[in-house]
């Protein structure tokens, strides 16, 4: 019987794949991003600066990328304690804690704003105990920071899930024989192999908040100079017929995002590297 040795292969050639995947990503990435900076490029550098610098602009900035990193570093925190619990220990409606982990995937935004702004409003089930103590959460910056912590959780806690489930219960026993404590065996042993997931989740995180929109319209407050972020100044701009102010400001933002989600990778790259490194 005659062979055939030419391997089959379930999808297309690597050029006919190439060819799609380029395709694909310049009408969806590539072809909007190159119309920002096109569109963006009609001012001149002075007219740039002047609308990225505004002081309105700047505290836009500051809310934006404060309250993101904020609200990523919370959830790097709890995420790991929830990704934990659902890895490790067996409790009645564990399926139930590990569905609702994914329910900001799918409430929408602006519904989950309108409930985060009422539950921690003066009035609401949590504010009004709060109230008393001079800690205000809806219609402040600090609201910003809730509804971005709730719609970023599940990126920490589903990239975490993984590695944690790779990680044998024999290492944690090991450790404790040899006299390591909890802390030293989560320290020195666990910590180091899920840092690099952990900075991944971070990443992801703080990456969603960035462009979180319809959440946090609903439970900042939005007044300008203190509770305004950058995404509905580009709407307020937009509303008000200025395309080019509103794309110098998307540019800022676009410009931004890159230089620290670069940073944050060069710092997994290093991570991961560094715990291979320690491995061998």
């Amino acid at each position: 019987m005659h062979m055939n040795n030419k391997s089959h292969r379930v999808l297309p050639g690597f050029g006919l794949s190439l060819g799609y995947t380029l395709v694909y990503l310049s009408l969806l990435v590539l072809i909007p991003l190159s119309a920002l900076l096109l569109k963006a490029g009609s001012l001149s550098f002075s007219e740039f600066w002047k609308i990225a610098t505004a002081p309105q602009a700047l505290s836009s900035y500051r809310v934006t990328f404060g309250s993101s990193f904020a609200a990523a570093l919370i959830n790097a925190f709890f995420g790991l304690i929830v990704a934990w619990v659902l890895v490790r220990y067996p409790f009645p409606g564990k399926r139930f804690v590990d569905a609702l982990v994914d329910l900001p995937f799918a409430l929408p935004t602006a519904v989950a704003g309108i409930t985060l702004a009422t539950i921690y409003a003066g009035n609401g089930w949590i504010g009004r105990h709060l109230e008393p103590f001079g800690i205000q959460i809806a219609y402040t910056p600090n609201g910003i920071v809730v509804a971005l912590a709730f719609i970023s959780l599940p990126f920490v806690v589903r990239t975490l899930q993984p590695v944690i489930e790779d990680i044998e219960a024999e290492v944690e026993e090991a450790a404790a024989m040899l006299g390591a404590t909890r802390w030293q065996t989560f320290a020195r042993v666990i910590f180091p192999a899920i840092f690099p997931a952990l900075l991944t989740g971070f990443t992801l995180a703080f990456s969603r908040a960035i462009g979180e929109f319809g959440s946090v319209i609903f439970i900042a407050g939005n007044m300008p100079m203190v509770s305004e972020i950058t995404p509905l100044l580009i709407i307020s701009k937009l509303e008000q017929q200025d395309v080019v102010g509103a794309t110098a400001l998307a540019v800022v933002m676009l410009v931004i995002s890159f230089i620290m989600l670069l940073t944050i990778n060069m710092l997994q790259w290093w991570a991961a590297n560094r715990h291979k490194g320690a491995r061998t």
